[in-house]
């Protein structure tokens, strides 16, 4: 069952914006090969570096400083109860059992996998009345 939660309040990334004349970047990463296209956004989440979809980031970031960015809008997640991969924006995501699906609508959408060690230290859950 999906759930609300919220990046913490200290979970700032650093970005830049792939706004160059550009076909894209194309990297392997979560096990399989990711794409970056003109207009995404370079992040690099305390050492964790990948691209995010221009559309997805400018709809779920907010600027703290020059380059430091914070996610302001609430995801959706829930555990993974067995291995497998998740399509996203920027590729295929393999996780194994246990980690989060990570979404950023209610619905499932816009989704990625987070390993549980590193989603407990980035994310808290959204208490709801």
């Amino acid at each position: 069952m999906r759930r609300a939660y919220r990046k913490r309040a200290d979970a700032a990334v650093t970005a830049v914006r792939l706004d160059l004349d550009t076909d894209g970047l194309v990297y392997r990463k979560w096990g399989s090969e990711q794409r970056g296209k003109r207009g995404d956004w370079l992040v690099d989440n305390d050492g964790d570096v990948y691209t995010v979809d221009a559309a997805s980031f400018v709809s779920t970031y907010e600027r703290t400083a020059p380059g430091r960015y914070v996610k302001r809008a609430p995801v959706w997640a829930e555990r993974a109860k067995e291995e497998g991969e998740i399509r996203t924006r920027e590729g295929v995501t393999r996780h194994a059992a246990g980690d989060y699906l990570v979404a950023n609508d209610p619905d499932g959408h816009d989704a990625y996998a987070v390993s549980a060690e590193k989603f407990h230290r980035l994310y808290e859950p959204i208490e709801t009345p």
